[in-house]
């Protein structure tokens, strides 16, 4: 219960006013009250606010605690008014209940006004309680709508990505250096990954996108996106990084900790509108149990520290409030989708992670993320390959994927790298084709997962059924639930999320045939 209650109080007797104000205090009820004999007083002391209770007198010379209550809830419906009178009487006590009166007390019983209070207070509580949980069920459901849309749209959405980049992406390599149409694709390729971004956020923060997690190094992503990032941050922002060289390892999904960093930069570039400095600093932190206690959200123990900070406008403690809200954006109309911080959240949350914020109006923000350190070395794949190359084979593929375009390029990547490639629309011809194959043995199958007829799990089930060795690489612009768990993948199932590049399509591919040991699917 709060402390001190602030009570407005109307009574015309002091000695009464001084009673109840006693009676409530010997009780452990700290008061700060303010006593008024009027309607006018009453009226305007009410229209200050602040209040936590409204005590009154039944009858008053010329004013009465019904009309009091009837202005009370007309300004405030939810502020609790307990009637304390010695002229009430049962009936009308029971009279006051049915106009709205919290409770009432007699004056000859004043030793029952404590508990009356405070369950007058926790009736409060309780009920703005339901409205806060009521309220986040609501956003729940707004969300899971978002979610489904957001599903359905980046599915789609994504195909037609992969096509964009993957012909920019050939064409570019098709051109000499010096070629002016080589500019205009690469302009096009870079909207395109910009476009697939805003669709990952939406993905990311929905839940609905696959996170593989791995072994790596927080200092090699924030090296990876610092060219990138030089190309947004404003020159009149002086970018600063500042690696801890003996920095631990952590668990997590480098291509989101590098969106995670893109994010927060780019914020941070945002609120400084007229320049100055941006610094991203890594490190290692011990979380101790009195940090714990003060964030619900973490586990004492070793965690490495990412922090993002800049000299811009700050933030109030209203802003940060609804920081990691989705949708929730300071930003103009047109100049932010409200959805960087909240992607940011959610990804240090998959990561068993902590974000926090400490900010001051006028006086700049920091963002510190923390993730759980690990006592391991770094997974080979944890860092794409900086080289673009395409890898070449010569074993039999088997290609299945509904859209058209996306099958197209996908077939005419892998056959320029010398590999036989059957292509099928969907899992049912893809089953077909495989039956009645007469050539070498197919090794390994390229599959859209959400497919029409039948879905690309359930092909690749019936597929490994009859060659257990077989391998299969998902791909898909949005997961199907019937293959992930909880946003991270099974074990033991590989997938790569589109858009795809020409060469990290071919790369992955040789990646998985040049493995000993075979892929299982779940």
């Amino acid at each position: 219960m709060k402390s001190p209650l602030h009570i407005l109080h109307l009574e015309d007797d002091p000695n009464d006013a001084s009673l109840i104000q006693s009676t409530l205090e010997d009780e452990g009820i700290r008061c700060a009250i303010t006593r008024v004999e009027n309607k006018v007083d009453f009226e305007s002391a009410l229209a200050r606010g602040g209040l936590d209770l409204i005590l009154s007198d039944y009858s008053l010379p010329a004013f009465d605690g019904i009309s009091a209550l009837k202005i009370t809830h007309t300004m405030y419906p939810d502020l609790p008014v307990v009637l304390v009178s010695g002229t009430l009487g049962e009936e009308r006590g029971v009279d006051a209940l049915k106009s709205g009166a919290t409770d009432y007390v007699m004056k000859e019983g004043l030793a029952r006004l404590p508990s009356a209070v405070r369950r007058a207070l926790q009736e409060v509580e309780e009920r703005d309680e339901r409205r806060r949980l009521a309220a986040r069920f609501i956003e729940a459901q707004k969300m899971e709508v978002v979610g489904q849309l957001a599903g359905g749209v980046a599915h789609d959405f994504n195909n037609l990505l992969a096509v964009i980049m993957g012909y920019c992406y050939l064409s570019v390599q098709n051109l000499g250096p010096e070629n002016a149409i080589r500019d205009y694709l690469e302009i096009i390729r870079t909207t395109a990954e910009r476009a697939a971004g805003l669709t990952r956020q939406l993905l990311i923060f929905n839940r609905k996108q696959t996170v593989q997690l791995v072994v790596l190094d927080v200092n090699e992503v924030v090296h990876d996106t610092d060219k990138m990032l030089r190309r947004l941050i404003d020159e009149n922002i002086e970018m600063t990084i500042v690696p801890d060289k003996a920095l631990g390892r952590v668990k997590g999904d480098s291509g989101y900790i590098g969106q995670l960093v893109m994010n927060l930069a780019i914020n941070a570039r945002d609120a400084m509108p007229n320049g100055g400095k941006l610094t991203i600093t890594t490190c290692n932190a011990t979380l101790d149990e009195k940090y714990a206690q003060k964030h619900p959200d973490v586990k004492p123990g070793e965690y490495v520290m990412l922090s993002v900070c800049d000299t811009g406008t700050g933030m109030s403690e209203e802003v940060k409030a609804h920081l990691f809200e989705p949708f929730f954006t300071t930003k103009p109309k047109g100049k932010g989708t409200g959805l960087g911080l909240a992607t940011c959240q959610t990804i240090v949350q998959q990561s068993s992670g902590h974000i926090c914020v400490e900010s001051e109006p006028g006086k700049g923000t920091t963002f510190k993320v923390y993730l759980p350190r690990v006592a391991q070395p770094c997974d080979a794949n944890a860092k794409s390959p900086l080289n673009e190359s395409f890898l070449r084979g010569t074993e039999t593929l088997l290609l299945v994927e509904d859209e058209p375009a996306v099958r197209h390029l996908a077939r005419r990547v892998l056959e320029a790298q010398g590999y036989e490639v059957i292509s099928a629309s969907n899992g049912q011809e893809a089953l077909n084709m495989a039956r009645g194959h007469e050539g070498s043995t197919i090794r390994l199958v390229v599959s859209d997962v959400i497919m029409p007829i039948m879905s690309g799990k359930v092909m690749a089930e019936w597929l490994k059924s009859a060659n257990p060795d077989l391998k299969i690489l998902f791909t898909s612009g949005y997961m199907d639930d019937a293959i992930t768990r909880q946003g991270v993948f099974e074990t033991g199932i590989e997938f790569l999320p589109k858009p795809y590049t020409p060469a990290s399509l071919t790369r992955k591919v040789r990646e998985m045939l040049d493995e000993s040991s075979p892929q299982v699917v779940a």
